[in-house]
């Protein structure tokens, strides 16, 4: 049985102070969970009672809960049966940046809905770091865990001043951002190793994290000069912005 006290915890990890202050979070479904429980150490699992599938993972506790249970504990509208408490990571260390390789930088992405897809993206094109800023949303939100799909096990996330770490990194590596207004990426110079800065949904990149970036890109429409959208998604633009760095890696055939 869930007890009434683990249901009021687990509810308050919804809240990032909370899941700060005690280093877990959480990820809801089966899919998802048997994904994180490769990666992370879970503290708690939570199953429906007539669940009889074995988890494999470092699991301290399972609780077998009823299905009112589990909706008073989810976090989410449709609550979708299993429930993982898991640890953060303990391993945050910084990459050298000495092998040629991409790296994502945040600034200011808002909606968990858009982080958790551009973590999914990040491990689908193999980039391993995301460096997010002070005002981006949280990684370990349930909302972006639950659109990581679990690629958040596979992608390391920093938390940096991001204008003082894209200073401190510029002798090593050269720093790319996307703006309206930049040169065309299909006719850009890409390396294969590079700091790609994706902005704020509405305001895009910040003036304090443009000032230290040295290439400055855009995806061009080709809408012929007719009405078109006033911007592209940042994910989107974040998937197509990946490829095609990816793309001009790639060897000859």
């Amino acid at each position: 049985m869930l007890s009434a006290s683990q249901i009021k915890f687990i509810r308050s990890l919804a809240q990032k102070k909370e899941r700060d202050a005690s280093g877990l979070f959480l990820a809801e479904g089966s899919k998802s969970v048997r994904e994180l429980l490769q990666y992370f150490d879970c503290q708690l699992l939570i199953l429906p009672k007539e669940d009889t599938e074995k988890y494999d993972g470092r699991i301290d506790e399972t609780v077998y809960a009823s299905p009112k249970e589990i909706e008073r504990a989810s976090s989410q509208k449709t609550p979708q049966g299993v429930i993982a408490v898991l640890k953060k990571s303990q391993n945050n260390k910084l990459p050298d940046f000495s092998e040629s390789n991409l790296y994502l930088a945040l600034d200011g992405i808002q909606n968990p809905g858009n982080l958790g897809t551009i973590i999914r993206l990040a491990d689908w094109f193999g980039i391993r770091h995301i460096f997010c800023s002070a005002d981006t949303a949280d990684a370990f939100g349930p909302k972006t865990v639950q659109a990581t799909m679990g690629a958040l096990g596979r992608v390391m996330i920093h938390s940096v001043d991001l204008p003082e770490f894209l200073r401190d990194i510029q002798p090593k590596i050269p720093v790319f951002g996307a703006f309206l207004g930049g040169d065309s990426i299909y006719s850009a110079s890409l390396p294969n190793n590079a700091m790609i800065v994706m902005g704020n949904e509405g305001n895009g990149i910040s003036d304090k994290v443009a000032g230290h970036i040295e290439n400055r890109l855009e995806i061009p429409s080709f809408a012929n000069g007719g009405e078109t959208s006033e911007s592209l998604n940042v994910a989107v633009a974040t998937a197509i912005v990946c490829s095609e760095f990816r793309r001009r890696s790639l060897p000859l055939k």
